[in-house]
């Protein structure tokens, strides 16, 4: 078992909430999913934690509004990225 077993990024589960927020039943396959929460993961900062009490005691309700705002933009950005046609002309 490695340490990182225990570790977790914040923005994860964040991006996967919005992800299908934003999609609702616009199905996508498993490739485009993952693609496209790597790239919103890419223009977001790294929140880690151990255990989730942890981010719900040190989280403020203020950041966690914020942090929402970043991901909802990160998806959007990497949904309108993934589904532009003029990408697969792109060398």
């Amino acid at each position: 078992m490695s340490i990182l077993d225990n570790v977790y990024n914040y923005y994860e589960k964040l991006v996967l909430e919005e992800l299908a927020s934003q999609l609702g039943e616009d199905q996508k396959d498993e490739d485009f999913l993952t693609d496209t929460v790597c790239l919103a993961l890419n223009h977001l900062p790294g929140r880690y934690f151990r255990h989730g009490v942890d981010m719900a005691f040190y989280l403020s309700s203020d950041e966690y509004i914020e942090m929402k705002k970043h991901v909802e933009k990160a998806v959007k950005e990497a949904l309108a990225y993934m589904k532009d046609p003029s990408r697969d002309k792109q060398v």
